[in-house]
Parts: structure tokens; sequence; C-alpha cells
């Protein structure tokens, strides 16, 4: 039996560790910490809604699919090696060791994280940050890529590149951590890194079937599901950055304001710079803005005040808003959920800005951080920390990345790579024999032409010639037909 008591007069729990030192555990630390953690939880499927309505609806149900299978993996992952390999007290500066292979060890002993809580504790709230990433990441294969090795592929990333970069990030013996580089909850180990790696995920496979021809130029297939999507990111960001704090305390309750603050200016920001072009007011554009926005803050929630908040919003969003069309300036790649603009490009400029607006005054809100602050507080050196931990995070994901897709590519069975029938009849059919709604519109994929006179799926997303619907429930001969048909298309 574990040697804990109660304390009587708070009820926190008095731990007797091994050595015979007496550890208190704060049971209000502890609630809100596992309550982050659920927080946390709630934004993956919440990112694969996001990315579902954003695509057409042949391809929605993989991206949901994507978002909860990565949970699975990387909590095995987590279990099997990966919060050794990321927390480990014996860890070098760039990677931990197998100290808690299999969880060995990890209960009552107090966290690396913090002293008023648990090691479980703080290990079940990082495995969300872990899952979450590759979440991210992996959004980077929409319709164009197979599913099954996308399980090995998430289990390799999560170990190779996640890991290491939050060890070196958060663990006291990262070099990022002695440098002196700040991120509170995950400019670099979280958004840097799986920006990085869509890009490089997204050159890897190549540009869809029909890029840069009207045949890619849809609308959102479900502007429900993104504004869904975006609320329960929205929602769970308190957790993701309020719970950084690891305590019920001033600090984590400042990281809450700057974090709805900073979404909040994001979302009006991205919608305004829309307004000027279309002269409409985008609800995709808001939640655009807004996830912007909360990307920005998140490396600085812990550290800044309510008005540098409002900078972060509007710079972050107003930086992923113009980084999206990097893809169209000579870079040439096909970043379908623009996963590098929204994620890497906001996660550095958080992390730049965090140099400038730091303050030791926020991060004292704890009653027990110090550091040296940014420019406001005249430590200049922090803009050189801030951007070498940035570049380090972007380039090592990239190329390993990289690394880990070829390889991938060269051993049978494990490639990225779909078959052009894949990207005809889509996704959630061909992997998954599974679909979002009861129909969706192939015609336009199989090159035939529409009667003026038929209508549109979707609010006019993508047009159906109800003769070609291939419909999913109950299927008659004729629709079977059909599908034999376009299949016969598509290999011609």
């Amino acid at each position: 039996m574990v040697n804990i008591t109660y304390v009587d007069t708070s009820q926190d729990i008095s731990y007797l560790d091994a050595a015979g030192d007496t550890v208190v555990y704060n049971i209000g630390d502890i609630a809100w910490t596992l309550t982050s953690a659920a927080l946390v939880w709630l934004m993956i499927p919440g990112l694969g809604f996001f990315y579902s309505g954003l695509l057409r609806r042949k391809n929605a149900l993989s991206m949901i699919w994507t978002s909860m299978t990565a949970i699975a993996v990387v909590s095995f992952q987590w279990f099997f090696w990966g919060y050794s390999l990321t927390f480990s007290e014996t860890a070098s500066a760039f990677i931990g060791d197998l100290k808690y292979f299999a969880l060995q060890g990890v209960l009552a002993e107090p966290s690396i994280g913090s002293a008023r809580i648990p090691a479980i504790v703080f290990c079940i709230y990082q495995c969300m940050f872990a899952a979450i990433t590759p979440a991210i990441a992996v959004g980077a294969i929409a319709e164009r890529g197979r599913l099954g090795p996308l399980l090995v592929f998430v289990f390799i990333w999560a170990t190779l590149v996640y890991d290491p970069i939050a060890c070196w990030t958060w663990n006291s013996n990262g070099w990022s951590f002695i440098m002196g580089g700040l991120d509170f909850a995950g400019g670099t180990p979280v958004h840097i890194s799986s920006g990085a790696a869509a890009l490089a995920i997204s050159i890897f496979l190549g540009k869809r079937r029909g890029y840069g021809t009207a045949r890619l130029a849809y609308k959102p297939q479900n502007t429900t599901y993104v504004v869904l999507g975006t609320v329960f990111l929205w929602f769970g960001w308190f957790g993701f950055n309020g719970g950084s704090a690891l305590s019920a305390n001033l600090r984590a309750a400042q990281a809450c304001i700057v974090t709805n603050l900073a979404a909040s200016v994001g979302g009006m920001t991205w919608m305004l710079w829309d307004y000027r072009l279309e002269k409409k007011w985008s609800a995709v554009g808001f939640c655009s803005g807004a996830i912007s926005g909360l990307v920005a803050i998140t490396p600085a929630s812990g550290f800044v005040g309510a008005p540098a908040a409002a900078a972060f919003g509007f710079l972050g969003a107003t930086a992923c808003n113009f980084a999206t069309q990097l893809k169209f300036v000579g870079a040439g790649y096909d970043d379908a959920l623009d996963i590098f603009a929204t994620h890497a490009i906001g996660g550095i400029v958080g992390n730049i800005l965090t140099a400038f607006f730091a303050q030791s005054s926020i991060a004292g809100f704890d009653g027990f951080t110090e550091i040296d602050g940014g420019w406001f507080d005249h430590h200049w050196v922090q803009l050189g920390y801030q951007i070498a931990d940035s570049l380090a995070g972007l380039g090592y994901s990239f190329v390993v990345t990289t690394i880990i897709l070829w390889i991938m590519h060269y051993i049978p069975g494990l490639s990225l790579h779909s078959s052009e029938e894949t990207e005809i009849l889509g996704v959630d059919d061909v992997e998954m024999g599974e679909f979002a709604y009861d129909y969706v519109g192939l015609v336009q994929e199989i090159g035939h032409t529409l009667n003026e006179d038929v209508g549109a799926t979707g609010g006019g997303r993508e047009p159906v010639h109800h003769h070609h619907v291939k419909t999913h429930a109950a299927p008659t001969e004729s629709s079977h037909s059909n599908e034999k048909a376009e299949r016969s298309a598509a290999k011609s």
C-alpha cells in the first residue's frame, strides 16, 4: 500500500517516501491538474471536427478518425516509454532514459513538474499534450494519405520527435530549459513541431489531384463542424494553458485570462482581414483567427499580462492569415488545412513575442517561479534564446519527420502514399468503408459534366448529379453499378 495519510486541517495528502521524507500534495492542485487533463483530451476530437469540416464530404470521417486513434496510439506509447523519455530525472540535455519504462515507479513520488502534485497526476496531464501534437501534424494527410501506416507513423513520430523536443523544453535537464528558454505550455514542443511535421508530410505526399485548378477551389463542407471544433479547442485551451501552472493559483487564473483574450482578438482580427477582401463576415475566418491567437499565446500564457495578450492575438492572427499564402508563392506545397501556417508560424510568432513581453512579476504569480523576464524587464538576450529554441524545434521536426516518412516509404505496406483511386473516391470509402454522411458527390472527380439545373450538397459546397450519387445506406443494384463505373473511370 502507498504510504499516504491526510492532513487533518486541510485534507491535503501527506506522502512518506522511501527515504523517510514527508511530502505534502495539495488536493486542490491535483483536482485542477486532472480537470485540465480532461479539458485537453476534449481538444483532440475537437481538432478532428475542425479538420473534418474544412474538407470535402468524402474525406470528412477520416479526419475525426485520425484524432481519436492518435489518443489511443500515443496513450500506449506514453505508458510504454514516452513519459520516461521525456520526464525522467536522469535525462540528458536532449532526451530521457527508460527509468520509468512502462510507468514503473510513477505513482506517488513528487513529479518533476511540481512538488505539489504526485508524478501520476503530472503523467496523465502531459499525456494529453503528447497525444494532441501528432494529431495536429497528421491532418496533413488530408484527402490523400493511408490510414493504416499512419498508426505506425504516430508511434514513431511521438518517440523520435515529440519526446526529445518536450524533454529539452520542459525537463529540468533539457538544454533549452537550462539555457533559459521560456515556453509555458508548448509553443515549440506542440505547435512548431507539429506545424513543421505537417509541412514535411505535405511535401512528401505531394499535391492532391487537381491542385491548382477549380476542382480544389471548394468551400468547407460543414461550417458547423468547424465552429464545433473551435468551441472544443477554445474550451479545452483553458486546461492547456491554465493547467500548465500545475496548481490552482493566481498564475493559472492569469493564464486563463490571457488565453481567452488572445483568442478573442485573434478571431476578430482574422475575420476583419478576410472581410477587407470578400466583404463577408466569415465564421471560418473567425474560427481560424481564434485558433491562431490561441497558438500564439500558448508559450507566453504564464509569463505575460492582459495588455500583451491583445497584441499576441492581433499579431498571431495577422501572421498566420498571411502565411496561408506561402503555399501559393513559390513554395508549391499542398497543405490542405494550413497546419504549417497556423501552428508553426503561430508558434514562432508566440515564442518571439514572449521574448518581448514576458515579465518576471507575472511568472511570480504562483509564489515561487523566478525568471529574468523579457524585454519588458530589460533582459535583452531572451530574444536570442527564443529564436534558438524555435529554429531548433522547427528544423529538428522537419528533418526527422522527413526521414521517418522516407524510411516507411521503402518498407512494404508502410508507405503513406495513397492511390489515385483513393483520392477520387475518398479516403472514407476506400480506407474505412464508413462515411460521415449518407452520400457524397463524386461526379466532379470523374470528369462528368453537370447539368445547370442540378442542385448542390452541403450549401453549395460540392455539386452532385443525383444519377451518379453513391448512396452508402442500403445500396441498390444500380448504385453498385455506378460504383463500378466510377472505379473504372478512376483506373483509366
